[in-house]
């Protein structure tokens, strides 16, 4: 009975989950007019479903065992046991409450304040890893920073090289298999290590492959990235004369440079809600993965634990309906109302984001998706004319980033003692 009441938090985390962070893979999109808002929400629902049941696995372990200090918990199991419920509870409502306000929140600040604030209040401020919290500050200050650069970075070149140019479209047709490169190389290497690392393990126990594990995937990555730009490369001679993809491209764009734009930018949106799906999907259940473990064995999970399949899919199941019935707010947040965006630009700030967050991957920084893509949007909005961008739509975005982790702490903690008198 407990499991199944807890099931139900979990998914009412995720539900919330898929209406405030689907708009890290679709909102500049929708924005740029590439999709339709029923188009993402299909698109985003089945990749992010995808993405989080059969790779959602890792990111769960960590939230489960890593944040608070398992071991002081370990004679007291039904303590962490409450906390995880506070922990559903609290993160649940303040993404509720920011999803409601149309703010793109950090999912993942929120389930780590909360973890934090139940911990402080059980077992004191030792029960909390704080390497971890100020890693965690560290990747909210730089993130969108970073992705801003890059986003402005990439936007000015291909303003400079391609929209500036007396004709546009040739220019275009000549880049195309660049830009197919540089989308597949970043992208590959953020989705394909999930994909490729049951291969590279096998390979290296089972065969006895004398080759680091993590470079399997990123070999992946380049094989895949040649590919595509080889079958670019095919599609143009195929065409006969430049210019004639482009100009039967997408005709609500009035200019059709911006209708093929639109088709990367499609291309990039997929790849940033498969990855955010296996990424952000242990942020609702993680909680429910520890309780079970709690629930089955009565012990304290203090090493990495295996997620039941049927806990993945709830969460992605959480994930889908949230986004599909309450996902719209945050979108328009996103997409509508920083800056004006078209799928060049859009493009632009979609692959700045998957950059950052291989980045960060690499030097091990925990980071936030919605962090990242506002900061690719605002970078642009810079670019274009700073006078585009919406500083009061930032103000009250950067306001709930400033807030969720003391906000979801204060809240855990309340919940945590309410229920621990009452329990």
């Amino acid at each position: 009975m407990l499991v199944i009441l807890v099931a139900v938090l979990a998914f009412y985390v995720a539900w919330n989950l898929g209406a405030n962070d689907v708009a890290n893979a679709m909102g500049t999109s929708v924005g740029s007019k590439a999709v339709t808002l029923k188009q993402a929400l299909i698109i985003a629902g089945v990749l992010e479903f995808t993405g989080a049941v059969l790779f959602g696995h890792e990111v769960s372990q960590t939230l489960a065992t890593k944040i608070a200090n398992p071991a002081l918990f370990a004679d007291t199991p039904q303590m962490l046991l409450t906390g995880m419920v506070a922990v559903l509870l609290s993160g649940g409502l303040w993404l509720q409450i920011a999803t409601s306000r149309g703010l793109p929140v950090s999912s993942s600040h929120a389930v780590v304040g909360a973890i934090a604030g139940f911990s402080w209040v059980a077992l004191g401020v030792n029960a909390i890893d704080w390497s971890s919290i100020g890693r965690i500050t560290i990747g909210w200050i730089v993130t969108p920073f970073i992705s801003g650069t890059i986003a402005a970075l990439f936007y000015s070149q291909i303003k400079r090289w391609i929209l500036e140019q007396p004709n546009p479209h040739t220019q275009l047709d000549e880049w195309i298999p660049w830009l197919s490169a540089l989308l597949l190389g970043v992208f590959g290497v953020i989705v394909l290590p999930s994909l490729t690392q049951p291969i590279a393990d096998f390979l290296i126990s089972q065969v006895g492959l004398k080759i680091p594990a993590h470079d399997i995937p990123l070999v992946s990555g380049a094989v895949a990235a040649v590919g595509l730009t080889l079958y670019s490369w095919r599609q143009l001679e195929d065409k006969g004369t430049k210019g004639d993809s482009i100009q039967n491209s997408k005709s609500k764009f009035q200019n059709p440079v911006e209708g093929l734009f639109a088709r990367f930018q499609l291309l990039s949106a997929c790849f940033v809600a498969f990855a955010h799906g296996s990424n952000d999907v242990g942020n609702a259940i993680a909680p429910l993965a520890a309780i079970a473990y709690i629930n089955r064995t009565g012990m304290v999970p203090t090493n990495d634990i295996n997620i039941p399949i049927w806990i993945l899919i709830l969460g992605g199941a959480g994930i889908v309906t949230g986004l599909g019935i309450w996902g719209k707010k945050v979108i328009a947040t996103i997409g509508e109302s920083i800056i004006p965006l078209q799928p060049s630009s859009g493009f632009c700030a979609e692959l700045a984001t998957a950059t950052t967050i291989l980045l960060a991957s690499r030097l091990g920084l925990p980071v936030s998706t919605s962090h990242a893509l506002v900061g690719g949007v605002v970078g642009i909005g810079l670019v274009q004319n700073m006078k585009s961008i919406q500083f009061k739509t930032l103000q009250g975005i950067a306001g709930a980033w400033l807030i969720t982790v003391p906000v979801s702490a204060a809240l855990s903690a309340a919940i945590f003692t309410v229920l621990r008198a009452v329990f």
